[in-house]
């Protein structure tokens, strides 16, 4: 079966998907020290501390976003998540399984419309799916101990609300914002930016 040209990935954008993946995989690593070092700023209610939960989600909607072929958010997520594991993040490997988890959520979202739209709509979606997927892993990783009513419930909807606003519309802003650069013009992306 022969691939259409717009399924079929180019050098550029192996490349560039790397890149941000790459990018982010630093992101993460000094994300986690940020994680760790906010705990204490959350004592009054340790589930709030998942409003900033949906930065560990940008590179699978950004990527996504940018190079606009089947996969792009998945491998985006994923190597982010390998990277930092390799640079040492404090959860371990375990790291690995939850970016390959997060990046099928995101992905699921541009899937569902045949990655034929890129809109801010698709975004928030793909960020929302990656966050349900997220905040269902930790639910299963690390919370399955605690009260549901006061932590596991409060947690689990602050991280989806966090990943739809800071990965999907945060990448959706991002990549408009990367667009009027210039850097995007070998993608659809940076050729939709308006005049300036």
């Amino acid at each position: 079966m022969k691939q259409s040209s717009n399924t079929r990935w180019r050098t550029v954008d192996i490349v560039v998907a790397s890149v941000i993946a790459v990018a982010f995989g630093v992101i993460f690593w000094a994300w986690n020290m940020v994680w760790s070092a906010t705990e204490g700023a959350f004592t009054f209610f340790p589930p709030a501390q998942a409003v900033i939960y949906g930065v560990w989600l940008l590179p699978g909607v950004l990527g996504g976003l940018v190079i606009r072929k089947p996969g792009a958010a998945l491998y985006c997520e994923f190597v982010a998540a390998f990277v930092s594991v390799l640079l040492g993040s404090q959860w371990g490997t375990v790291a690995i399984m939850q970016g390959l988890a997060q990046g099928l959520g995101a992905e699921a979202a541009f899937l569902a419309v045949r990655y034929r739209s890129f809109r801010l709509p698709v975004a928030v979606g793909s960020g929302t799916l990656a966050g349900l997927v997220a905040a269902l892993f930790d639910q299963w990783r690390y919370y399955s101990e605690l009260d549901f009513d006061s932590f596991r419930l409060p947690v689990f909807l602050i991280t989806v609300v966090s990943a739809a606003v800071i990965a999907g519309a945060g990448s959706w802003v991002l990549t408009r914002a990367l667009a009027q650069t210039g850097v995007l013009d070998r993608f659809p992306a940076g050729r939709e930016r308006t005049a300036v």
